[in-house]
């Protein structure tokens, strides 16, 4: 599963958890500046995308809502803590509870 998260300039325990859950490649763009809007690659077999609503610039919000309804990717919103995205990701049916991983050791 490919994720593409944005906002945020650290992922930290965000990004490990998503690999936990079973996504296989992330993309992180960090959104805070304008010119970050220019850089939106998104993968074709992206999942969702999820907008980490408290570490983005609007312009760059603006694009990725645009982009996502362009080629019907599902958008999660939600603050830059796992609880939040978790919550979310959750609630959309994007992950269950059972998908994770055990960590390797």
């Amino acid at each position: 599963m490919s994720v593409v998260v944005v906002g945020g300039d650290y992922l930290g325990g965000i990004e490990k958890n998503l690999y936990l859950r079973g996504v296989t490649e992330l993309v992180h763009i960090s959104g805070r500046k304008a010119i970050d809007k220019n850089k939106l690659r998104v993968p074709k077999a992206t999942a969702f995308i999820v907008v980490l609503t408290d570490y983005i610039n609007h312009a760059t919000a603006k694009n990725v809502k645009f982009l996502a309804k362009s080629r019907a990717i599902p958008l999660v919103f939600a603050k830059r803590s796992w609880r939040a995205v978790e919550e979310q990701l959750l609630a959309g049916k994007f992950i269950s509870l059972t998908a994770c991983k055990t960590p390797p050791s």
